[in-house]
């Protein structure tokens, strides 16, 4: 398990206490100033816990394909990526092997496999699904998932050189899951696996008589967005036109209710 870190809360400790034993936890910090070495000493003191330490910042995709080239020097098949902002519970990663393991054994290519259940601040997340057949089994799938509580397969991630570092903090998982999409596999949901996720300082609003949901993140974090969106949306059309659409039309409606003066849902 790589669990990325940037100016760590102590909410972290919490969580890497109760899951740590379930799988070898690396801790990878992007450059987090001086200040947080009180709960990054506390987080590298917990068993099965290793931190690595980088001295300055480049973005999440450096921060996974370390923990990558670890986990394949390891011999290890799998990698769970888990964000800072995130809780799973202590089975999540024997769950998560276990339902990607009977996946492949039932023929299906399973490039990642993220949780069906997504419980944010804000509500629930979910992401469009189909259904994707093998033999006499039926799977969930999706074109996309984030990044936290995501399964993913070393040998599709090496097919794909790992994650683009050119793309700073954001979308570094939709290129992932196109990268992996394209070479034939499978990206999979769980209805095993539940995540409870921090997405910025989300909240729903209502826009144009719609609740929609507003991440909250900066004007230069949205703006990231929408150029990381833009920059993967050829490709994105060619491989599946309508998620293409749909994922662009999203980033900007966030961009667009994100600079207006918005009624919260339900006022």
């Amino acid at each position: 398990m790589v669990v990325p870190t940037f100016r760590p809360e102590a909410n972290v400790i919490a969580m890497l206490e109760q899951i740590a034993g379930s799988s070898r936890v690396l801790v990878v910090d992007d450059g987090s100033p001086c200040t947080f070495d009180p709960i990054l000493h506390e987080i590298s003191a917990i068993p099965h816990v290793t931190v690595q330490r980088f001295s300055a910042n480049a973005g999440i995709a450096r921060s996974l394909n370390f923990g990558m080239s670890e986990a394949w020097a390891s011999g290890a098949r799998w990698l769970l990526s888990v964000d800072q902002d995130s809780r799973i519970e202590e089975d999540y990663p024997h769950t998560a092997v276990s339902v990607a393991t009977s996946a492949v054994g039932s023929g299906v290519r399973v490039g990642a496999l993220g949780a069906k259940r997504i419980m944010d601040a804000s509500g629930s997340i979910d992401y469009p699904s189909f259904l994707v057949e093998s033999g006499d089994r039926v799977f969930d799938a999706t074109h996309e998932v984030m990044l936290s509580g995501t399964l993913w397969n070393l040998h599709a991630l090496k097919e794909l050189h790992g994650f683009r570092e050119d793309l700073g903090m954001d979308a570094v998982d939709a290129a992932a899951c196109l990268a992996i999409r394209q070479r034939g596999y499978v990206v999979m949901l769980s209805e095993e696996l539940t995540l409870h996720h921090r997405l910025g300082c989300a909240e729903r609003v209502n826009f144009l008589g719609r609740s929609v949901l507003k991440t909250g993140h900066s004007s230069n974090r949205r703006r990231a967005m929408v150029l990381n969106r833009l920059r993967l949306f050829p490709a994105e059309f060619r491989q599946a036109p309508i998620h293409a659409i749909r994922t662009l039309r999203r980033t900007m409606v966030n961009q667009a209710v994100s600079s207006l003066p918005l009624m919260r849902k339900g006022q």
